[in-house]
């Protein structure tokens, strides 16, 4: 827990409001990190990248938790904080590969307990969510990766509900098409 490393060193002058709100945190830390280091790991190939992307979200969660007026709403603020850094990571990534011989391998090799035998249907679905709009992938990958509700995934992505049915229905379509013209 690397983010409560960066927060001990304060500890020592905290008050009560801060020492609660480190529970807090710990406590959404306990239930969700691993399921956050799995969306981090879909939308970047580096698997230490995914776990500090999570750590600095646990770090911002933390840093702003006393403006967190509804509690029932931080797993969505840190689950968008963890996609935000995840596309930012991306593009970090992007533009520093023109810059690298194409054929070096720079993603961090997998754990074996992390491998999952994939099926070539998988992989296809896979590749095809990396075709789709930023909008519709993240909308798909909450709602039947993430298994989130309409509500969770328009609160996580800050946009209404039926926002989130539309992003889906279309990306859905756009998956149906890539996939059935790869066959």
């Amino acid at each position: 827990m690397y983010w409560l490393a960066v927060v001990a060193a304060e500890e020592a002058s905290w008050t009560a409001e801060r020492q609660a709100r480190r529970e807090f945190v710990e406590t959404i830390y306990d239930a969700e990190a691993r399921s956050l280091l799995r969306l981090a790991r879909l939308f970047t190939d580096d698997r230490t990248g995914a776990e500090d992307i999570v750590q600095e979200a646990f770090i911002r969660l933390f840093r702003s938790a006393d403006r967190i007026e509804d509690e029932t709403r931080a797993v969505s603020y840190v689950r968008s904080i963890v996609l935000n850094l995840a596309r930012d990571q991306n593009r970090r990534g992007l533009m520093s590969l023109r810059h690298q011989n194409a054929m070096v391998d720079r993603r961090t090799p997998e754990l074996p307990e992390e491998r999952i035998a994939r099926t070539e249907s998988q992989e296809e679905v896979l590749g095809a969510l990396g075709h789709l709009s930023p909008r519709q992938r993240d909308c798909l990958v909450l709602r039947f990766y993430m298994d989130l509700t309409e509500k969770e995934i328009a609160s996580t992505l800050k946009i209404s509900p039926n926002s989130v049915k539309t992003h889906c229905r279309r990306g859905l379509e756009a998956l149906g098409e890539r996939l059935g013209s790869v066959r």
